[in-house]
This record gives C-alpha cells, sequence and structure tokens, in this order.
C-alpha cells in the first residue's frame, strides 16, 4: 500500500481551503492547511509536503516570498509548489516561475480541473525517474535533486536543476527553446524565452562555470571542455 502524497494549501480564504481540501482528500491525499505566509513555512518545515499550493497574496508573506524561502532550504529543492491566485498579471506570473514555482493557476479554478492539474505533476516527476548522469567533472543526481562539480555539492532551485538534468542528458545536443520550454515547464505553463534566459544566468553563476552555451535565435546546449 503505498503512502499518500501530502499537500499543503496555503490561503486566507476560509471557503477556498475547505473546497480544495475536501476535493484534494477525495482524490486520496493528505491534506494541510495553512491561513497565511509565516503559518505556511512553519508547517511546511514541519511536515514537510510533497506539493505546496500557495496564494500569492496572503498576510504576513505573499506566496512569491514563501516560495522565495523555501527555494533557499536544501529540504525544499524538489518539493512540487504551484501558485493559485486571483491576480491575472503576466509579470506577477513571470516572477513567480523564476522564484521556483512548478505552476501557475488563477482563480476561479474549477475543483476537478486543479485535481487534474495536481495529479499530472505528480506523474510528470515519476516519468523522470531515477538516473545518476556524468558528465565531465558534472554528476547529477536526479532522486536527489543534486549536481555536483568536481565532488563540490551545487545547490540549485528545482527548475534550474531541471534545465542542468536536460541538457547535460545530451552534451553538445542544441535544445530548441519551445522545447525546452515544454519539458521543463509543460505546455500548460505559459512562460517567456525571458525566463530561461534568467535561469540560465542564475546557473552559470551557482557552477561559476560557463557550461551552457546560447545558441542565438535557436536555444541552448551543454558543452564541457
Amino acid at each position: 500500500m503505498s503512502i499518500a502524497k501530502k499537500i499543503l494549501i496555503a490561503d486566507d480564504e476560509p471557503d477556498i481551503l475547505e473546497i480544495l481540501s475536501f476535493n484534494l482528500k477525495n482524490e486520496g491525499y493528505e491534506i494541510l492547511t495553512a491561513k497565511n505566509g509565516d503559518e505556511a513555512i512553519e508547517k511546511a518545515k514541519q511536515y514537510k509536503p510533497d506539493l505546496i499550493i500557495l496564494d500569492v497574496m496572503m498576510p504576513y508573506k505573499s506566496g512569491i516570498e514563501v516560495c522565495s524561502i523555501l527555494r533557499t532550504l536544501p529540504q525544499f529543492v524538489s518539493t512540487l509548489i504551484v501558485f493559485l491566485t486571483a491576480l491575472n498579471d503576466e509579470n506577477i506570473e513571470i516572477k513567480g516561475l523564476e522564484n521556483g514555482a512548478d505552476d501557475y493557476l488563477t482563480k476561479p479554478i474549477s475543483p476537478k480541473v486543479l485535481v487534474s492539474k495536481i495529479n499530472a505533476l505528480f506523474r510528470r516527476i515519476k516519468k523522470d525517474g531515477v538516473a545518476i548522469n556524468k558528465v565531465g567533472d558534472f554528476e547529477i543526481d536526479r532522486e536527489k535533486f543534486v549536481v555536483h562539480y568536481k565532488n563540490e555539492e551545487i545547490s540549485l532551485a528545482r527548475k534550474e536543476f531541471e534545465l542542468v538534468a536536460l541538457l547535460a542528458s545530451k552534451p553538445g545536443k542544441v535544445f530548441l527553446r519551445n522545447e525546452i520550454l515544454n519539458r521543463i515547464w509543460g505546455t500548460d505553463v505559459i512562460v517567456g524565452d525571458r525566463t530561461i534566459d534568467v535561469h540560465v544566468r542564475k546557473i552559470r553563476q551557482k557552477l561559476n562555470e560557463d557550461c551552457i552555451s546560447t545558441v542565438k535565435g535557436v536555444g541552448y546546449k551543454f558543452e564541457i571542455d
């Protein structure tokens, strides 16, 4: 018998918490709730959920602030984080995704659609499988979401890790921008080219190594000397 996945829902609207909790519990998930940003961080640290749903506008700390804080902690590098908000603002959506969110959903949303998207996120992670890929001085562990470079562990946010893992899976191959967006963010999430550029820049800074080359107007490739 498999252990139920834990989902933390953080929203300051009691009705939203009740509706989402009811539908996700019926799907077999274990549900935790929080009414503000501070409580969301506290419960995330205490219970270590597999997925966190964050409202963007919450008391004390916004969903984006919560996401940003959690992504700096090693235990939340691989945790799925989804924003659920009434704000239909492209800039906020991009900011959320760039701060480490896996998806961005807007209210109102049908509970059935939300459940479907949550199930799809978990399926995508399961499909990725477990493997350790060694490329030159790099070792990429997809089970632990860890990159080692010259035997030193490099702390990457989830999307940064997934981007490195994708490009390093076929060194020298040029991955098209659309392919990267579809493979890393999925077809249901609309993000612009700037999102990829920001992630590549952060990766280069953290690795202190320019192993990702830009093919102007086409995409990116992973290269080592």
